[in-house]
């Protein structure tokens, strides 16, 4: 489940760096400016909602458990 996590976070990541590349890429030298950074934001945003609505669906199937952190100690 661990490795789930870390690979959706990886892909996250991965998505706003290729939005920054794009923004710093796009229009340079003349060329118009595309729409690629657009979606990858988009890209990330979706990731972002699909790994929130697993770790959901994990906690109802009970593959995650909540830790009890206790408070005040």
């Amino acid at each position: 489940m661990k490795i789930v996590f870390f690979l959706a976070l990886l892909a996250i990541v991965a998505a706003l760096a290729m939005a920054g590349r794009a923004m710093l890429q796009d229009g340079r030298h003349g060329e118009p400016k595309s729409n690629r950074m657009v979606r990858a934001l988009a890209l990330r945003v979706g990731l972002s909602i699909a790994l929130f609505v697993f770790i959901l669906v994990a906690y109802k199937m009970g593959w995650i458990h909540p830790t009890g952190i206790p408070l005040g100690r």
